[in-house]
């Protein structure tokens, strides 16, 4: 086995070469001795007081995807270009298709997210719901939202399909439609049922540094997630066609229907279409979290994520932040690497397969709360159905040999 060397500040530590995942190739032979040090960082001209103390981070969880990355400094290629000073506390630049991550800073430490938390709720009920199903939206989906925060503009009352309410989700980062899909996608147990459906999607991806509270990402006690974390979860929603079409839109024109007004939906400034290759991306914002991006670029063949959380609105921001370090990332060779993105637990995700909401145009809010597993129970029923005749003809065969 490979020996590397890993430095940080004041020690030399040895250590083995990092893991290959059959989901996330990492070619041994190219992997450049890593770095770790303190991050380049701009100072921020302030920030406020009171931030949240997050959990230590596990050493086990530290060291998923390499144990180079279970640093709180910088982690970087050895002889690579420098890495860009920014404001963000956290960050990681990966590869989504090979798998390889280029370089972090602090990449497991827990970190609040805002809305980039909102990808997760994507991962984890886009394979869920049908996005021709029509539901209501009710007095409780909207009961607790601050009017001026990020909203697609729903109201009570008004029905929407699955499909406008993703658009309304990520365009206009409404926290109504978290609510609303995170209540659907629930099942009996509602919205706090969509947030227990989150929280698994991320054990699934194996991001173990996040915890979901809300499903918008608006601030809640104990809810963290990692610059990691979110590499993970952005490969999970980047892979889906149906994701990939929806963060690509610019804007929607919702129609006026039973019950509601038209909405036109325009997304948030997020490097799409002014990044040469741009994806799409999310951002987010609260007072705790400071400003969060995630984004995905793709040149040359390569298609790289960059994930930051903490950052500030000066100088950059945190879009000239991500713009900065995918270009660092673009500069790097392909076979750079400091680490790997693990693969999610595959026996988890062909169960969730079966779990599909049923699409019904006539369908509103009762119908939505309550619909998560008909498919799945009526499948059930019709293979024991089946059974119980095999078994009978077997009966009666048995009895006729007999005689």
């Amino acid at each position: 086995m490979t020996i590397r060397r890993i430095v940080a500040p004041a020690v030399i530590v040895t250590v083995s070469a990092i893991v290959v995942s059959p989901a996330a190739p990492v070619a041994a032979q190219h992997q450049a001795a890593a770095t770790a040090r303190p991050c380049p960082t701009v100072e921020a001209p302030s920030r406020p007081a009171g931030m949240p103390s997050p959990p230590p981070v596990d050493p086990t969880n530290g060291a998923v995807g390499g144990t180079a990355l279970g640093t709180a400094g910088l982690v970087v290629p050895a002889d690579t270009p420098k890495a860009p000073a920014v404001t963000a506390t956290s960050w990681v630049v990966a590869d989504l298709a090979s798998g390889r991550v280029l370089g972090g800073c602090g990449p497991h430490q827990h970190r609040t997210p805002a809305s980039v938390q909102k990808l997760l709720l994507a991962a984890a009920l886009l394979p869920r719901l049908d996005p021709t199903k029509v539901v209501e939206v009710t007095r409780e989906d909207l009961d607790d939202l601050d009017p001026a925060s990020s909203l697609m503009g729903v109201v009570a009352g008004g029905r929407y399909t699955v499909k406008e309410l993703w658009l309304g989700l990520l365009l206009q980062s409404g926290n109504d439609a978290a609510n609303v899909l995170a209540r659907i996608g629930g099942g009996s147990a509602g919205r706090e049922g969509g947030v227990q459906v989150m929280n698994e999607e991320a054990r699934r991806l194996r991001a173990n540094q996040t915890h979901a509270v809300t499903p918008s990402g608006l601030d809640g006690t104990g809810q963290y997630t990692s610059a990691y974390d979110l590499a993970l979860i952005a490969r999970a929603t980047f892979a889906r066609d149906d994701f990939r079409r929806y963060i690509a839109t610019r804007t929607a024109h919702l129609p006026s229907g039973p019950g509601r007004s038209a909405l036109a939906l325009t997304g948030d400034e997020t490097l799409l279409g002014t990044y040469p290759g741009m994806l799409g991306g999310k951002t987010g914002f609260t007072d705790l979290a400071r400003q969060t991006y995630v984004g995905v670029a793709e040149r040359d063949g390569r298609r790289l994520a960059v994930t930051l959380l903490g950052a500030e609105t000066a100088p950059l921001g945190s879009l000239g932040e991500a713009a900065a370090l995918l270009n660092w990332g673009f500069a790097l060779a392909p076979d750079d690497a400091v680490g790997h993105l693990v693969a999610p637990e595959q026996a988890k995700k062909d169960k969730d397969k079966r779990v599909v909401v049923a699409g019904d145009d006539k369908a509103g809010a009762g119908a939505g709360s309550g619909s998560l597993v008909p498919v799945a129970v009526g499948t059930v029923a019709a293979l024991l159905t089946v059974l119980v005749g095999v078994l009978a003809g077997w009966r009666r065969a048995g009895r006729r040999v007999a005689g």
